[in-house]
């Protein structure tokens, strides 16, 4: 990314966010050579807290790239932030609805245009109550598989102290200890071209997912939980089409 293309909306939003960042935390950032410093790629976070948004996006500005995030379709709709949002090239996604198959048009659209697309394969924070990462949603296997993009896991630990969504405690003394470490990318190569079936989703799902919990293990230390089991499928015909609302 050539920083004097950032525009304005993108260059206030770096002015006035990471300042703040840099007086509320401490950062450990690894890895950084694993993203790519131009074209399209699709960036998998584990998401453990409402402002790992920020310590993730501050990484991936830091390592040259602008993250392209897909947020909540209200958020948008809110008065002046969802504008300057919209403004700063983040993505909307109508959740549960046939729009969301649009979302992952504009999402193929961003990458084959060689933006950094940042989806959380979990969807939502995790619900585990250790914070590890829990079984994901289909999206970023459904963009691998649209676009040949690589996928690159991002393992991220400390923005529980920041914001913890289990007790809703936010951390206010400055230089909270943040970890953030970026890997390779995701070997999803046995199912490139490949029909977009269920069962040929939630396996790229579980690959990006467990590649996810073994750097998340690394970086916090201690001994990550036993592997999530999936529902056996009875059928294959339709899935591709009946999951499309998993486009984040």
């Amino acid at each position: 990314m050539v920083r004097r293309r950032l525009g304005f909306w993108r260059r206030l939003a770096v002015v006035v966010v990471k300042p703040v960042l840099t007086v509320w935390t401490r950062r450990a950032w690894t890895g950084m050579e694993h993203l790519p410093a131009e074209g399209g790629v699709i960036i998998v976070p584990n998401h453990i807290s409402h402002a790992d948004p920020l310590t993730s996006a501050h990484y991936i500005y830091d390592a040259g790239r602008w993250p392209r995030f897909l947020g909540k379709a209200s958020i948008f709709r809110v008065p002046v932030i969802g504008w300057i949002i919209h403004k700063c090239e983040q993505i909307p996604v109508e959740r549960g609805t046939v729009d969301a198959a649009r979302s992952l048009d504009r999402l193929v659209e961003a990458i084959n245009a060689g933006g950094a697309v940042v989806i959380y394969p979990e969807g939502t924070t995790t619900r585990e109550p250790d914070l590890w990462p829990m079984r994901g949603k289909t999206g970023a296997a459904r963009l691998a598989l649209a676009t040949g993009a690589p996928v690159i896991p991002v393992a991220q630990w400390g923005a529980q102290d920041l914001f913890d969504p289990r007790t809703k405690k936010i951390g206010l003394r400055p230089r909270i200890p943040v970890t953030v470490q970026a890997g390779p990318p995701v070997d999803l190569s046995r199912w490139m071209g490949a029909a977009p079936t269920r069962t040929t989703l939630d396996e790229m799902t579980d690959t990006i997912m467990l590649r996810l919990r073994d750097m998340v293990a690394e970086i916090r230390g201690g001994t990550p939980p036993p592997l999530w089991s999936r529902p056996t499928h009875a059928a294959e015909s339709g899935e591709g089409s009946q999951r499309s609302g998993e486009a984040a």
